[in-house]
């Protein structure tokens, strides 16, 4: 394990020589680079997302190893402990800049393909939890005005968890921004929640098309078992989301070094650890839509998804999410959050339920932190009421002398 350091903001300054907050008579925070975890320490993380108060499967260590692909380097990871006990666990990197303000703060760590970005925190400690991460960045010279959270589940045992915290040690806990994206949770059993859940009219769509593609050649709807080849699997996603539309815009993950050892280890990482669930829809043997889940029981996550975009007429894709909803025939898995952008069509009219994730930011402890703190507020807040103002005004038309 790398050597406990003190945050650095990028300001320029030294490092504090003692990077070991005392918060309270038993509770620290360590701030580290990530490094190679020791034994000890990975037996801490993953007894720790074992006793989760959420349940968050890019939060969990085989997740952050794979993301150190594409950690920037000034990365740090809060390390809170209670009673020698590891309570909780977040990636923080320091900003200079907060929306469009220059401005010097820390926020948590969430890259692209991270979905969500809460803390790992134990069960029955949030608040304490919190608390330490505040008073711990508090006491941090270079820590800027605020801690800016994103990816949060809104009013979740995290998220109130951080209210709670921030308004015992007398400041607010503002939520700047929120979004509501597709969800499926439900006690139905697969083909009561499609019954119950889609239209009669689209599933009849959808049974034409599945019987049009019947037509093409061998379908054959697959997950993926002990049997099967891993790499082969990872090989078959890689090439089939390049060859669509991502693949032409270079958003592909296969299309950089780092995103696609990083989907690599991911894909690797969850199946060592048992919380892997992939599917695939072949055709004459060849994949046709693929869907990588990541699983966190009660939950799971639908992480990444492709389809080969020439078979597009008969919606491989949507077909593939209605034979991955058999994942609920599993007993274990109550949820799983779609990781889609908010109001995505495809998904929305499959999935029933919605989820809203919201960034959050608290002003550190000082005059002049709150001050600065305030100030931006008020600009963020401006600015969002000129961009409401404008969007409510009508457009203007022009008469035609027909």
């Amino acid at each position: 394990m790398n050597a406990v350091t003190a945050i650095d903001t990028g300001g320029g300054h030294a490092p504090a020589p003692d990077a070991l907050c005392a918060i309270a008579t038993a509770t620290q925070v360590e701030i580290a680079a990530l490094g190679d975890p020791d034994a000890a320490f990975a037996a801490e993380w993953d007894a720790l997302a074992r006793h989760v108060a959420e349940p968050d499967a890019f939060a969990e260590r085989w997740f952050a190893e794979a993301s150190r692909h594409l950690a920037p380097p000034d990365m740090r990871l809060l390390r809170v402990r209670r009673g020698g006990q590891m309570i909780g666990l977040m990636p923080i990197v320091p900003a200079t800049r907060y929306g469009r303000i220059p401005l010097r703060h820390v926020e948590n760590w969430a890259h692209y393909h991270r979905f969500l970005g809460a803390p790992l925190l134990r069960q029955g400690h949030e608040v304490a939890a919190w608390t330490a991460i505040l008073s711990a960045l508090d006491a941090t010279r270079d820590a800027g005005a605020l801690l800016h959270v994103s990816g949060l589940v809104e009013h979740g045992p995290v998220h109130r968890a951080l209210v709670d915290a921030a308004q015992a040690l007398g400041r607010p806990c503002d939520t700047v921004h929120r979004i509501e994206r597709a969800m499926l949770a439900t006690d139905l059993s697969p083909d009561a929640y499609y019954a119950a859940t889609v239209r009669k009219k689209k599933r009849k769509e959808l049974g034409r098309l599945r019987s049009r593609l019947l037509e093409q050649g061998v379908v054959e709807t697959r997950r993926l078992t002990p049997g099967d080849s891993l790499p082969d699997w990872i090989d078959a996603f890689l090439a089939l989301e390049r060859a669509g539309w991502k693949g032409a815009a270079g958003s592909a993950l296969a299309c950089t070094p780092e995103t696609r050892a990083f989907f690599r280890d991911v894909v690797t990482g969850a199946h060592r650890a048992g919380k892997l669930d992939m599917i695939r829809i072949d055709l004459d043997g060849a994949a046709i839509a693929m869907l990588v889940n990541l699983l966190a029981p009660p939950g799971a996550f639908s992480f990444k998804t492709a389809f080969d975009e020439r078979l597009s007429r008969f919606s491989p894709g949507v077909l593939l999410q209605i034979d991955n909803l058999q994942l609920l025939a599993r007993g274990d898995i109550a949820w799983m959050d779609s990781c889609a952008v908010e109001n995505h069509p495809m998904i929305n009219s499959l999935w029933g339920e919605r989820r809203a994730i919201v960034r959050v930011s608290v002003p550190l402890a000082g005059a002049r932190r709150r001050a600065l703190f305030t100030a931006a507020r008020a600009l963020e807040q401006g600015a969002a009421a000129l961009r409401a103002l404008r969007a409510s005004r009508p457009v203007p038309t022009v008469e035609s002398d027909a």
